[in-house]
């Protein structure tokens, strides 16, 4: 079983549960930081990648895979792929009425993605956090956190330990009088703020929580 496999079942045995949400939620998202194998008519040239198209009832599909044997399987025979992210797959397909085919056939985690789905994802996928100057009165150990929110984060942000020397989430109260939660991340050089920032947003909409649930902070 894959990580995505899980992700797939854990969604199926939601369905019509009070859980249906979160689990969708987070099958989409092992979907777009998951590496794919996507069946082509041919090599890649100059970075240009053609798709296979397969033509179902429900529409037309490119199929991706999220191992090298499972594509194999499905073609039995030794095909042209590339190896893409989901979040660029779905990047690639949105708005052009193509749905994607996720290990049909060879995997329990076999699965049709409509173009209606792919166009949500690649959206949620573009929405970047706003940057704004606050300043900051006092920090205090953090309340009342969802219970999803710290696995949440630790699993987006697993590869991000080379970025900073420390993370910190507390409590904020701001001059003014507003006060939430905050992810404050030391030492991480500038370049990497907009990344980090992007992928705790990502993290908390694909647990449900919402983008705006904690706020995101560097320090020296």
């Amino acid at each position: 079983m894959t990580p995505l496999d899980d992700a797939h079942a854990a969604m199926q045995a939601a369905e019509n549960s009070d859980t249906a949400d979160a689990a969708r939620l987070h099958y989409y998202q092992r979907l777009a930081d998951g590496e794919l194998f996507v069946l082509l008519t041919q090599e890649a040239t100059g970075g240009t990648i053609s798709p296979e198209m397969f033509d179902l009832d429900q529409g037309r599909f490119v199929l991706a895979f999220d191992q090298q044997e499972r594509l194999a399987a499905f073609s039995g025979q030794v095909s042209p792929y590339a190896a893409i992210s989901g979040r660029v797959l779905a990047q690639m397909l949105d708005g052009q009425g193509i749905g994607l085919g996720v290990n049909i056939d060879v995997a329990p985690s076999s699965y049709l993605i409509p173009p209606e789905a792919i166009g949500w994802l690649n959206q949620t996928l573009a929405q970047t956090p706003d940057a704004v100057a606050a300043r900051i009165d006092h920090f205090a150990a953090p309340l009342d956190l969802p219970a999803v929110l710290v696995p949440a984060l630790e699993a987006k942000l697993a590869n991000a330990g080379g970025l900073v020397q420390a993370a910190y989430l507390v409590d904020v109260a701001y001059q003014g009088g507003a006060r939430g939660a905050l992810l404050g991340f030391v030492g991480a050089p500038e370049p990497a703020h907009e990344a980090l920032a992007k992928a705790v947003s990502e993290a908390l909409t694909f647990a449900g929580i919402g983008a705006g649930a904690v706020d995101v902070g560097f320090f020296a």
